[in-house]
C-alpha cells in the first residue's frame, strides 16, 4: 500500500492561507465589537457624520430606537462569534449579509435619496452592503448557496468602484482625512482611488483576485493603524475615544479588511 505525499505549499500559498485565516478573526471580531458598541449607543440620537441626517443613530445603519439596537447587537455579536465556527459560518454570513444588507436599504436608502450627491451619504449606505458581501464570500465554498456567492462577489466589487471613483471625484474631501504628517494629501487620495477601482477589476473578473484581495486589506489595514486608531485615541483631529462615530468608522474598516483577507480562501 502506498501513500502518497502531497507536495508542500509554497509560501505564497502559505502567505494567503494566513491572511485568510487572520482576515476571519479579524472580521469576526469587528462585528462583535460593532455589535457591543451597538449595545452602548442604543439610546443615543444624531449621527456625527452628517447631522442632517437625523434620522439615523450613532450607528450609521439603524434607526433610534433602543429596543431595536438591543436587538441588532446581539444578532451581530452572535453571528460574529459563529463565523469563526466552519459549522456555522455558512448560516451566520448569510443572517449577518440580510441584516446588513436590510438596514442599508431599509434604513440609509431613504436618506440616500435625497442625498444623491454627497459622498458621506453614499458612503454609509455602501458600507454595510460592502461588508454583507464579504461575510457571503468568507464561509468554505459551497456552504453558501452558488449564486447567493456570486452576487455578493458582484456586489462588492461595485461598491470598491463607488468608492473608488468618489475618491478621485472628491480629492480635497478624501485628501482632507490624510494624516497630517504624510507628504502628497491629493497624491494619497488619489493613489487609493485607484487602487479601489484596480481591486474592483480584479475581484469583479477573477484575475489576480487573490493579491486583489490582499493588497485591499492591506489598505484598510493602513487606514486603521495610520488614520482610524490615531483618531480614536485622540492623536488626529477626531472625537477621540468618547466619540462613537470614531470607533464605527474604525470597526467598518477593520471589518473590511479582515473580510477581503478572508475572501481569500474562496478566490
Amino acid at each position: 500500500m502506498s501513500l502518497t505525499v502531497s507536495p508542500p505549499a509554497s509560501p505564497l500559498v502559505r502567505l494567503f492561507r494566513a491572511l485568510s485565516s487572520a482576515g476571519r478573526f479579524i472580521f469576526a471580531i469587528a462585528i462583535i465589537a460593532v455589535g457591543v458598541e451597538t449595545w452602548l449607543c442604543a439610546h443615543s440620537v444624531g449621527h456625527p457624520l452628517g447631522r442632517s441626517y437625523d434620522a439615523l443613530n450613532l450607528i450609521p445603519w439603524l434607526p433610534a430606537i433602543p429596543w431595536l439596537a438591543y436587538l441588532a447587537g446581539a444578532v451581530w455579536i452572535a453571528c460574529g462569534a459563529a463565523i469563526l465556527a466552519p459549522r456555522t459560518s455558512a448560516p451566520a454570513a448569510i443572517v449577518l449579509g440580510s441584516l446588513f444588507t436590510l438596514c442599508a436599504l431599509v434604513i440609509v436608502g431613504p436618506v440616500l435619496l435625497k442625498h444623491l450627491a454627497s459622498i458621506p451619504a453614499r458612503t454609509v449606505f455602501l458600507e454595510p452592503i460592502a461588508i454583507a458581501s464579504l461575510a457571503l464570500l468568507i464561509p468554505a465554498s459551497g456552504t453558501v448557496p452558488a449564486w447567493l456567492a456570486h452576487a455578493a462577489r458582484y456586489v462588492f466589487a461595485l461598491s470598491l468602484i463607488v468608492f473608488g471613483l468618489d475618491h478621485l471625484v472628491g480629492l480635497a474631501f478624501h485628501a482632507s482625512f490624510v494624516p497630517w504628517w504624510l507628504p502628497w494629501h491629493t497624491f494619497w487620495a488619489a493613489f487609493f482611488g485607484v487602487a479601489f477601482l484596480a481591486a474592483a477589476v480584479s475581484i469583479a473578473v477573477r484575475v489576480l483576485d487573490r493579491w486583489g484581495a490582499a493588497s485591499l486589506g492591506l489598505m484598510f489595514a493602513v487606514w486603521v493603524l495610520t488614520l482610524h486608531l490615531p483618531r480614536v485615541l485622540g492623536y488626529l483631529q477626531g472625537g477621540g475615544l468618547h466619540d462613537p462615530d470614531e470607533w464605527s468608522s474604525m470597526l467598518i474598516a477593520l471589518a473590511l479588511c479582515g473580510g477581503a483577507w478572508a475572501a481569500i480562501a474562496n478566490a
